[in-house]
Formats: structure tokens, sequence, C-alpha cells
């Protein structure tokens, strides 16, 4: 498959830099490299290796979801890959899967949940924020096209949710403490819900809740840290720079009482 005009793609210079580009008919990547005419790239296959004006060597490809959620327009902070490789492991999201986002903001979360459920799944999307969900319906858009299953609601979710019979809630809003009751109600039995949050006082502050909720087991919280080495020759080390504290995570399952 070869690149088409109007695709995205991402161009690597040899210190791996990227840089995420449309190709567009008469266009031109321009960097401190120099630049290339998009009419050299469009027609070409992945991984082709193109050189500049100023014979710099770039390698272009079809950028991955991490280079998309890296570079696209935001209006807010992001969360990060390294935590939404986590949440969709730990909220165990599957493709068919219905699911709730209580907090939108610029959809780097959401492009991964609407990739992972697939066609066949269910996703409501809420967001205070008009202008949220205007950028993360452009950035889905621009990724991953058109997306009928995808619903995005201005509204909160601390307040009555409409929809029902979702197997999974994702929270990234400031106290999710107060969404626990409409979540609750929106949840199917066994449902998971999974909040992200920046400090530890608004992650004891939610634990604390669904306890008192009772109406929430399997209660876990963690971070996530990641550290790339430096591998040339000799040289064997870690990084001096790490991707440390970006946010706690809080996963919890819905029961069900009998009694």
């Amino acid at each position: 498959m070869t690149f088409k005009e109007e695709e995205f793609v991402v161009l690597v210079d040899k210190q791996g830099k990227r840089y995420l580009r449309r190709l567009r008919k008469g266009g031109r990547f321009h960097s401190h490299r120099g630049y290339i005419e998009h009419a050299r790239i469009i027609g070409s296959p992945p991984g082709s290796v193109i050189a500049s004006s100023t014979g710099e060597e770039f390698c272009v490809f079809h950028p991955t979801l991490i280079d998309y959620t890296m570079k696209m327009p935001r209006k807010s902070g992001i969360i990060y890959p390294k935590d939404t490789g986590i949440i969709l492991v730990w909220a165990d999201l599957f493709p068919g899967a219905e699911v709730l986002l209580g907090g939108v903001g610029t959809g780097a979360l959401l492009l991964a949940v609407v990739r992972q459920v697939g066609p066949r799944g269910r996703i409501v999307a809420y967001d205070v924020r008009e202008d949220m969900l205007e950028c993360a319906a452009r950035n889905v858009r621009n990724c991953l096209g058109e997306t009928p299953n995808l619903t995005l609601r201005l509204g909160s979710v601390y307040e009555a949710i409409e929809e029902r019979g979702f197997q999974r809630a994702l929270l990234d809003v400031p106290e999710p403490w107060k969404a626990i009751d409409p979540i609750c109600e929106a949840l199917l039995p066994g449902g998971i819900v999974c909040a992200y949050l920046p400090s530890i006082t608004q992650a004891d502050a939610f634990v604390s809740a669904l306890k008192e909720r009772g109406s929430f087991t399997l209660i876990e919280t963690m971070e996530v840290l990641l550290r790339d080495w430096h591998l040339t020759g000799r040289s064997v080390r870690p990084s001096h720079r790490m991707v440390g504290h970006t946010g706690f995570l809080i996963f919890a399952r819905k029961i069900n009482r009998q009694f």
C-alpha cells in the first residue's frame, strides 16, 4: 500500500525526531534539515527513505497511534500512552465493548478506546466543554475516519446519565467521587470503572468513596513509570530522563448484592 494524498504520514530524521504531516497536492514539508515535496512521498511505500533538499535522509511511515496522539492538536493535557496501555488492559476493553467516558479533553484516551472496541462497540463520551468535544471529534476523525458508534455529549457525569448498559466506565474528571452514583446506575453488574487522577489526595478520596458506596470491589490503585535504555556500543545505561509520574489509575469492579 502506497501513500495517498490527504493521508497522514510521520517523517523521522536521523536523530529520531518525528514530524506528523498530512500529504497535500503541491505541499512541502519543511524542517531545519531541508524540505521535501509531498509529491515525492505520494505513491511511495511505507518505510521509504527520502532525501531532503539538503541531502538529509528521512524515513516515512504511516503514523502509529502513539505518533498521532503525541503530535495531534491539543486544547488540554492528555492521558499519555504509558497510562493508556494499562487502562486498555486493566479495564479489559475488548472488541464490541460498550464504554462510557467521563471527561474527553483533547481525545487521547478516546482514540485508543474507539480503536480498541471497534465498529461493533458503543462509546458515549461526556465533557462539560463544547470546545473540547469539538477538538476531540476532529482528532478522532483525522486519525480514524468516521465513527458512527461514537456519541459525544455536552454534559457532566456528575449528573444523571441517560444511557444504560455499559460494561466499562473511564473517568478523567477532577472529582470522580461525585460520579459514583450516576456511574453505578449506568454500569452493568460486573462492569469495570477506571479513574485517572493527577494527585494522590484525589485518588484517596475516590477510593474512600468507592468503599463507602459498597457497590464496588477489587479496588486497585497504581501509577506507571516508564524508563528507556540507551544501548550504543559499550554505553549501556538507562536514559537520563524518564517519563515519571503523570497520574494515578484506580480500577474497581461493580458487584450486585443479592441480599
